[in-house]
């Protein structure tokens, strides 16, 4: 296995990234933290993706890691101990993340964001309302569900605090990826909403369970540069071995010029497939910047053409 430093390309405020800072904290990892813009462009980034732009990615060598899915499940694979899935938990311990990811962080984005509007540069909100609301947003329009989201929150935090009325994580005793998976959405309204914390004082057992997590930890992060990153991936040599899929339902053959893209919008990345299973899907791609690299996405939450 690759000797290569775990790279995590973030900024401190992405919701989405502190799902996996508290990984890597559970895991107790020293890794290297890169700080990229909040805003496009983000060329020394894109040059390691082939264009994807979400935050956060993480970069082992030459194998570039795309959304959080894939990202978690390689730093389980790589660092199976302590386990995110403690207690035997796998498997649909991935579909509430389906869940955290989804419907309820649609609510908790829109609460957010009307909250932020106020002292939201007007370049933010331009970038960041059509991503999570697609290209017909409009602030009127999450204005105006605001109230029926923050209904929506209130019921499924409180399905948290059920959960955690007998236990210190959502699997038990220990820590695991459900609780990453639930943090982060409760962590971006801590810091988001101006209350006064009113609103999650309804939450007795979530608070807790909020500061059981607070304590895990990030690990031990070092800064590193993006082109420091940049030099890394062209002196490596990507490490994933090639896979076939013979049960594939899109027949994909290693070697296929494939196009991958975010089932609800955003950049397609180009390259020749160069592993495939249920769970990922991985392109080889050349960049004069990166050099050559493997650029690994899951399969949930992406559509695969064929160019």
């Amino acid at each position: 296995m690759s000797t290569d430093p775990v790279i995590l390309h973030h900024y401190p405020q992405s919701p989405v990234t502190e799902k996996v800072r508290v990984v890597l904290g559970m895991k107790g990892l020293s890794w290297k933290s890169v700080d990229i813009p909040r805003l496009p462009p983000k060329p020394n980034l894109t040059a390691l993706t082939g264009g994807y732009r979400l935050t956060p990615v993480m970069q082992i060598g030459a194998d570039i890691y795309c959304d959080t899915k894939c990202i978690i499940r390689e730093l389980q694979r790589r660092f199976p101990s302590p386990t995110l899935f403690p207690g035997g938990a796998e498997g649909m311990a991935w579909g509430v993340g389906e869940w955290t990811d989804g419907p309820l962080f649609k609510d908790v984005v829109t609460v957010g964001l009307v909250e932020m509007i106020p002292n939201m540069p007007p370049e933010f909100l331009a970038d960041r309302g059509p991503l999570y609301f697609g290209d017909d947003f409009s602030v009127e329009d999450v204005k105006a569900n605001y109230q029926h989201c923050l209904a929506n929150i209130r019921s499924q935090f409180g399905w948290m605090n059920e959960r955690l009325q007998a236990r210190d994580f959502m699997l038990g005793s220990e820590p695991g990826l459900p609780d990453a998976l639930a943090y982060y959405l409760v962590w971006f309204l801590r810091d988001r909403m101006n209350d006064d914390g009113h609103f999650l004082s309804q939450f007795e057992n979530l608070i807790k369970w909020e500061h059981r997590v607070k304590a895990i930890g990030h690990g031990t992060p070092e800064a590193l540069s993006d082109l420091d990153a940049l030099e890394i991936a062209k002196n490596a040599t990507p490490q994933e071995p090639q896979k076939v899929d013979p049960d594939d339902p899109l027949g994909l053959c290693i070697g296929d010029q494939l196009s991958i893209t975010p089932a609800n919008g955003g950049v397609s990345v180009q390259g020749a497939l160069y592993s495939i299973s249920a769970n990922h899907a991985t392109l080889l791609r050349t960049d004069n910047l990166a050099g050559d690299v493997c650029v690994h996405f899951p399969r949930v939450g992406y559509r695969i053409t064929t160019d």
